[in-house]
């Protein structure tokens, strides 16, 4: 390792903070992490990061937990003997949408924070911070009310769309503003400053409230992306109604930092005396996790980044703002001009998880727990079908959860229809074997992000570098160049062939090989640029771009497009648009 400047990089996700810490040659030095459940899961009563509230949908998680959290990934850090000190910018990623409420004695605990020993540690020094002590998290659905006033604010969802990057949805956090400022008007009464969860992590580093960043504040229904502002007309319908309460709400969220790179300031003397850090150490602006995501690894057009964690998202950049209710597009975090197309699901790896627990458990307790689930997906043929001619493919909805994209509630759907050409579309009489269940889930989800992306793909071209011999032909379907994973689902041999099965990937599928670190490597990233880019005409891409080594970074993990595998999914897509649309007649969510 040499000895110039290190970079630090943070990912709050729902079930873990992770830290990675690097230099500028993007080496990696050292990373470490809390996981929530297994440290702090008995303490704060917390499943898989969150505290439910069934009855009402609702889904949270304790500020305290993360502020013992970031105590406790930076103690392991030092304990790994990471040079600390030599860390001379930090950057990070945080789970999308949800929101801390400052108190009016915030700003002033934070600049007194002290590395003081009678003083204890964040959570102890920040004890009237908070004006509610729990944060919204992205599984939330007890919003549909407030969505709905949201949709029809602008006239229609399209309209809304096209204003704020997305439709109105249950995670957004316009809509979880106005139904806590209805639910509980003393605590948002008594709110100074509202954060998204990456402008508070920046928050505790700097000492003051934090501006929230360019892209994550696209996630939540109240910023004009064409216009680059709030919107008056969203604040004020998440205000109550008023034009005094639009300005209130103005004045909570504060300004919005445009330039995604450069310090926000230097770190506080906390952090200096208790780990420590230099007091020259400085702090660029904190993005959202799937921002971040695609920071990872520099995209070329038709590149996709398909993220499967906890939820599953499927990513694409371009410099067309073509937005549409049926998904998202954000702010590029680093990149004036550039946009982030985003599918977002809630019933990703939990849902996965169901399956996989619902099937034997391999009988060797050492095995990998996904052996079993992994044997049956392969071991299904595509849409279980052995012949197209007399077999039905098998189609299905696996939501545990009330899902996203599209608006359905909690269930299990199974429908078949003609292999062919996807006609004679009707509900299983009784369920197939739960074993088909493990392909078709994966399927499932894989379909629902085709289905999605179809407009904004093209045909590569017809003979680029890496293709596989089936498909080196002039007549190649439009689909994603590359498909990369990333997220702790990325690990899954099973998972990648019929991610590239469904989605081709005319270059195959790669996993970015950092582990399940890809969230805080682009945070990290994202710092090194901040601080080493020459000015503020550099780009991200320019800097990283020339950095960035493509061996020993990603791997292949499968060929991706293969000939009358990709069609035959082709054959049945419009079906399974069919199918989501006869299940929301019937269940979708109030």
């Amino acid at each position: 390792m040499s000895e110039g400047p290190l970079y630090l990089g943070f990912d709050l996700s729902t079930q873990q903070l992770k830290a990675i810490v690097i230099q500028s040659d993007l080496s990696v030095v050292s990373s470490a992490k809390v996981d929530f459940d297994g440290d702090f899961g008995a303490k704060y009563g917390i499943k898989k990061g969150v505290q439910v509230n069934k009855v009402d949908g609702e889904v949270f998680a304790p500020v305290a937990m993360w502020l013992e959290a970031l105590d406790l990934v930076l103690q392991r850090l030092q304990e790994a003997k990471t040079p600390l000190n030599r860390i001379r910018g930090i950057s990070g990623s945080c789970q999308q949408h949800g929101s801390v409420y400052w108190s009016r004695e915030a700003e002033k605990l934070l600049a007194e924070l002290q590395a003081d020993k009678q003083r204890g540690d964040l959570v102890d020094q920040l004890k009237g911070s908070f004006s509610h002590p729990y944060a919204p998290n992205w599984q939330d659905h007890s919003t549909q009310a407030e969505c709905d006033k949201f949709d029809e604010a602008l006239g229609t969802a399209e309209r809304l769309a096209h204003a704020t990057g997305s439709a109105a949805h249950h995670r957004f956090t316009g809509p979880q503003i106005m139904r806590l400022r209805r639910k509980l008007p003393d605590m948002y009464a008594s709110t100074s400053r509202i954060s998204l969860v990456s402008s508070f992590l920046a928050s505790l580093f700097i000492g003051s409230v934090a501006p929230m960043d360019i892209s994550d504040v696209c996630g939540m229904n109240l910023w004009d992306i064409p216009s680059n502002t709030w919107s008056e007309t969203l604040l004020a319908l998440a205000a109550g109604g008023s034009t005094e309460g639009a300005a209130d709400l103005k004045a909570k969220l504060g300004e919005v930092r445009l330039d995604g790179g450069g310090s926000m300031g230097k770190i506080s003397p906390y952090f200096v005396g208790k780990y420590g850090f230099s007091s020259d150490c400085e702090i660029a602006p904190f993005t959202g996790d799937n921002p971040a995501t695609i920071l990872a690894l520099p995209l070329r057009p038709l590149d996709a980044i398909v993220s499967l964690g906890t939820s599953t998202t499927f990513l694409m950049i371009t410099p067309v703002y073509k937005p549409d209710p049926s998904y998202h597009f954000f702010n590029h975090p680093t990149t004036p001009g550039q946009y982030m197309f985003m599918l977002c699901y809630k019933n990703g790896g939990l849902a996965r998880e169901k399956v996989r627990d619902s099937l034997p458990a391999p009988s060797n307790s050492s095995a990998d727990p996904w052996e079993t689930f992994n044997q049956h997906a392969l071991s299904t043929p595509p849409l279980d079908v052995s012949s197209p001619a007399t077999d039905k493919a098998k189609l299905g909805l696996y939501f545990y959860l009330p899902e996203i994209v599209p608006n359905i509630s909690a269930g299990t759907w199974r429908y078949e229809c003609s292999a062919t050409d996807g006609s004679d579309l009707q509900p299983v009489s009784q369920p197939w074997p739960v074993e088909k269940d493990a392909r078709i889930i994966v399927e499932s989800q894989a379909l629902s992000m085709r289905l999605r992306s179809q407009n904004l793909v093209s045909t590569p071209p017809s003979t680029p570098s890496g293709t596989s011999s089936s498909s080196s032909s002039s007549a190649l379907p439009a689909q994603p160049r590359r498909i990369y994973l990333v997220g702790g689902g990325s690990l899954n041999p099973a998972i990648a062939r019929i991610m590239g099965d469904v989605l081709g990937g005319v270059d195959g599928v790669y996993k970015l090989d950092v582990g399940g670190n890809a969230c805080a490597l682009g945070g990290a990233y994202k710092a090194v640029w901040a601080f080493e880019r020459r000015d503020e005409t550099e780009t991200f891409d320019e800097l990283i771009g020339k950095r960035w080594k493509e061996e020993g970074a990603i791997r292949k993990v499968d060929e991706g497009y293969k000939r009358g595998v990709f069609e035959g999914y082709g054959n049945v897509l419009g079906a399974f648009g069919e199918m989501e649309g006869k299940v929301l007649e019937v269940a979708r969510n109030k």
